[in-house]
């Protein structure tokens, strides 16, 4: 009966899939059961930078493919985090866009990575889910005045923190993921990169945007992106190998290089310069592609940087980056954003 129901008002409000996901020419849509699911499926798309739901199901189904647990962690929280801007009232084209439920997903995950999954630790994630919404709120208020986004900078604050509050308590149990801190140490080529690492890295580097370690699980996420959108694919794959080149030419190890380490923040970069923020020109391509080369090298820099806290980089490489290239470009007559075209 509840299911009728449900048709029945999305009927009523002339609710129908399109190539995005579930749409209403109303403007006024309530949160029903299968419109909250839709968004919660384009916050897990978000997380690449893409309003669909369809692209959302395929990064959840990759990352079911890879970890159940990691699964359900994506899930709860992209849904404590979409839920909260419900219940506070954010504007529901924003929760329908999903951009209060991409940084929930990835505080779940990684807080998940981080921590053994017992039962305060899922409360543990459920909260930093929900202060997610928070701190978005609060960076597209600040921001605004600069027109940049937020990216992933919630994730990464929210993260940060509620890791290094576990130092201060006994029951978070930590997985021993987390960096060994310490002074940075030189590094040493290690290893021989072979074909398989190359191919394996390519798609390892877009698998970990998830903090998957799966090269199927990326192929899963190419699969949503090119759904959504073939210029974004097209860059993710690019990101990850120019990434991946980057870290091979200047010495990486070779087990960072086929885990992707050195691609996921560089096919974010990718993603949100290549796709969607720059009008498409050869000088854009230029920019952007100098975008992800540097994204690469900030990611050492601050894993470096980090390692006396024992704490990851996270996609941080990433959110500077872009928000320092998007503040140059006004100068920059030949790279103009699609809003002011």
């Amino acid at each position: 009966m509840k299911s009728e129901n449900s048709w029945a008002a999305l009927r009523a409000i002339r609710a129908h899939l399109s190539s995005t996901g579930l749409t209403s020419e109303s403007a006024a849509v309530p949160q029903l059961p299968l419109v909250f699911l839709d968004s919660v499926l384009r916050g897990i798309g978000q997380v690449m930078l893409q309003n669909n739901s369809y692209a959302g199901l395929l990064f959840l189904i990759g990352i079911f493919y890879n970890s159940v647990l990691f699964g359900f962690a994506v899930l709860v929280g992209a849904v404590a985090s979409t839920a909260t801007a419900v219940l506070l009232g954010v504007a529901r084209s924003s929760v329908r866009a999903g951009l209060f439920g991409f940084n929930g997903s990835l505080v779940a995950i990684a807080l998940l990575y981080f921590l053994e999954p017992e039962l305060l630790t899922w409360g543990y994630v459920v909260l930093a889910a929900a202060c997610t919404t928070v701190v978005m709120a609060a960076l597209l208020n600040l921001l605004s005045t600069w027109k940049i986004p937020a990216l992933t900078a919630p994730f990464i604050l929210v993260t940060m923190l509620f890791i290094l509050a576990c130092a201060r308590f006994g029951r978070l149990n930590s997985t021993d993921v987390l960096p060994t801190a310490g002074l940075p140490k030189a590094a040493a080529v290690e290893g021989i990169v072979t074909f398989s690492t190359i191919v394996e890295g390519l798609f390892n580097g877009v698998a970990q945007v998830f903090f998957q370690g799966a090269a199927m699980t990326g192929v899963f996420f190419v699969a949503g992106l090119l759904i959504s959108s073939r210029v974004a694919g097209v860059a993710a794959l690019l990101g990850s190998f120019v990434g991946l080149l980057v870290a091979w030419g200047l010495g990486a190890a070779e087990p960072a290089i086929r885990a992707g380490a050195f691609g996921f923040n560089s096919v974010l970069t990718a993603i949100a310069l290549g796709s969607g923020i720059f009008v498409l020109n050869a000088a854009s391509v230029a920019y952007g592609t100098l975008a992800v080369v540097a994204t690469a090298i900030v990611f050492a820099a601050m894993s470096a940087a980090l390692e006396p806290l024992g704490m990851p980089a996270l996609t941080a490489p990433f959110v500077i980056v872009v928000w320092l290239f998007l503040l140059a470009s006004p100068l920059f007559p030949q790279i103009r954003t699609v809003a002011s075209r």
